[in-house]
């Protein structure tokens, strides 16, 4: 699902160049549950933003689903992440001005797909993350929990064959965090989508069935 090869980023910051990822060669499996752990600046982030295209590399080859990235404009990479790529933040990013039913409804829209089938499919997905009862509220209306949930529901709507998570419990207590967990491995094994986590947490890297371990921006252990 994910072949990394290689892979470089190099910042410059003023005079300063620095390495965020320095050679990192990866391969990631369809149906997955995976974190990339490591400390703050680790790299870890940056290589979660290289394989969802928010980001390009400086050298080396990254791949998702068959899609050779390096050879995609800004046009080519937007499809992809419409099509093929769920993300999941830490800070929700959902939009205040609308329901939980228009969050999840929002990339259907951007897809095309008709109205009736929007609704129809966000009603399903939201009883699947277990808040069917509160598509009519706003984020402000919910918890951190319910509103990481409509964040899940949001990515998964659509199908992609892989959800990027970044830090996705940071903001959540220990037993919210844990049914977050529990919420995305059901859904990881049903649908046999690649989950990715990007984490410090050490409750999320004790959950997830293969620890990656990032550390000055190259892997460190695989396990």
């Amino acid at each position: 699902m994910v072949i990394c090869k290689d892979v470089w980023k190099i910042y410059q910051q003023g005079e300063v160049k620095v390495e965020a990822l320095r050679g990192v060669d990866l391969d990631i499996f369809q149906g997955e549950f995976v974190s990339l752990a490591g400390a703050s600046g680790s790299g870890k982030t940056t290589l979660l933003n290289m394989i969802g295209g928010l980001d390009s590399v400086s050298s080396g080859y990254v791949e998702v689903d068959g899609d050779d990235l390096s050879g995609m404009n800004k046009n080519g990479l937007a499809d992809l992440r419409l099509s093929k790529i769920g993300f999941v933040f830490q800070a929700y990013n959902l939009i205040p001005v609308l329901t939980a039913y228009e969050n999840v409804e929002f990339i259907m829209q951007l897809q095309g797909v008709p109205a009736e089938r929007r609704r129809e499919l966000s009603h399903e997905i939201l009883g699947r993350v277990g808040i069917a009862d509160m598509g009519e509220r706003k984020p402000a209306e919910l918890s951190g929990g319910q509103q990481q949930r409509v964040a899940v529901a949001r990515a998964l709507v659509s199908n992609p064959s892989i959800i990027l998570a970044d830090e996705p419990t940071a903001n959540l207590d220990s037993k919210t965090s844990e049914s977050l967990l529990e919420l995305m491995a059901e859904l990881n094994q049903e649908s046999q989508t690649t989950f990715i986590v990007a984490t410090h947490d050490p409750q999320v890297i004790e959950f997830t069935k293969r620890k990656i371990l990032i550390s000055d921006g190259k892997v460190a252990q695989d396990c």
